[in-house]
């Protein structure tokens, strides 16, 4: 059922009422209106739900780019640490070849 349905069996319902005795009338339009208040309570619950649902979407977009960030991060730096062990290793060779008058010509 479309709202436009909603919208047209409302106005046949209040034409309706309109049509019954006072104190019928009365106990129908109390209806109504808790009927109102509680619809009002309802679309507020969601528009507070579907808010807090585009922040938690929010979120979870901002924590994936910062883990993906952080994977890209720790890949370049295990790199870095590897060149520097690779890099001090050679210099190591080439401090124990000299102190032990080898000049690596072997």
């Amino acid at each position: 059922m479309n709202e436009r349905n909603i919208e047209e069996r409302m106005c046949r319902l209040i034409e309706k009422l309109q049509i019954l005795p006072k104190e019928h009338r009365d106990k129908l339009e109390k209806l109504c209106q808790h009927d109102g208040a509680q619809r009002s309570q309802i679309e507020e619950s969601v528009s507070k739900l579907q808010d807090s649902l585009d922040y938690l979407r929010l979120s979870v977009k901002y924590m994936v780019f910062d883990l993906e960030a952080t994977r890209r991060e720790n890949v370049y730096l295990r790199k870095l640490v590897e060149q520097i062990r690779r890099d001090s290793t050679r210099q190591d060779d080439r401090d124990d070849n000299q102190f032990f008058g080898n000049d690596g010509a072997d």
